[in-house]
C-alpha cells in the first residue's frame, strides 16, 4: 500500500494536482482523505487544502 499527499493553498490547485495523479495512477484507489484548515496571518486569512490518496500499486 502507498500514499500520495497533496497540499495546496487553493482548492482548484488541489483538484488539478489530484486529477493529474489519478489519470496516471495504475493502482487501485483504496481511500481518499480530505481536510481544510484556515488561519489568520495579520489581517489575511490563509487556507490550506490537503488530501491523501491511499492506493495499491
Amino acid at each position: 500500500m502507498k500514499v500520495k499527499v497533496f497540499d495546496e493553498s487553493h482548492e482548484k490547485d488541489l483538484e488539478k494536482a489530484m486529477n493529474e495523479f489519478l489519470e496516471d495512477c495504475d493502482g487501485e484507489i483504496v481511500d481518499i482523505k480530505f481536510d481544510v484548515s484556515a488561519s489568520v496571518f495579520g489581517e489575511e486569512q490563509v487556507y490550506c487544502f490537503s488530501a491523501m490518496i491511499i492506493y495499491r500499486s
